[in-house]
């Protein structure tokens, strides 16, 4: 009698090690499966995501080498990095903003009690800015041109401007 229980208990046990290897053997290849697919899938979202950033980037100077080297073959001896360039045209265009009247580059006179500034600035290449402003009602954007002067002054034309309804 001991025999045979002590056989019995060695063969279920036998099996329960059997059945235990199996189920945590196929648990660990379903588990490799979902996380190899879910790692193609942040993969194919990454390079998703990257190539829209690179078409949102395409008017930009900082990505548009032709605007680039136009800073580079000026007739003039002066040679304008453009990485040192962007945010200085940038820091510019804002301190406008703290005009009385509002930033004069809105293209937009002051309609209510609180004046027109810029908000964000995308310098699109070596001549054109697109810009947002508001004065926290009303929302527009304005595109400007911009020149850097022989004496290193920026200078803006404001171009274009419009205002989004209420």
């Amino acid at each position: 009698m001991k025999r045979s229980l002590l056989l019995y208990l060695t063969i279920l046990f036998a099996l329960t090690t059997l059945f235990t290897y199996v189920f945590l053997n196929s648990e660990l290849q379903f588990e490799q499966k979902r996380s190899e697919r879910k790692i193609t899938k942040l993969r194919d979202s990454l390079a998703l995501v990257t190539n829209q950033l690179a078409d949102a980037n395409y008017f930009s100077l900082a990505k548009n080498e032709n605007a680039q080297n136009y800073f580079e073959n000026q007739n003039s001896q002066m040679i304008i990095q453009y990485e040192k360039l962007i945010p200085v045209v940038t820091e510019k265009l804002l301190d406008y903003n703290s005009n009385l009247k509002g930033n004069p580059y809105t293209g937009q006179d002051q309609i209510g009690a609180n004046k027109f500034i810029i908000n964000k600035v995308k310098i699109l290449n070596h001549r054109w800015i697109i810009a947002d402003f508001s004065d926290g009602e009303i929302w527009g954007e304005v595109l400007l041109k911009y020149f850097v002067n022989e004496d290193e002054t920026i200078t803006f034309e404001v171009n274009q401007s419009l205002l989004y309804q209420k």
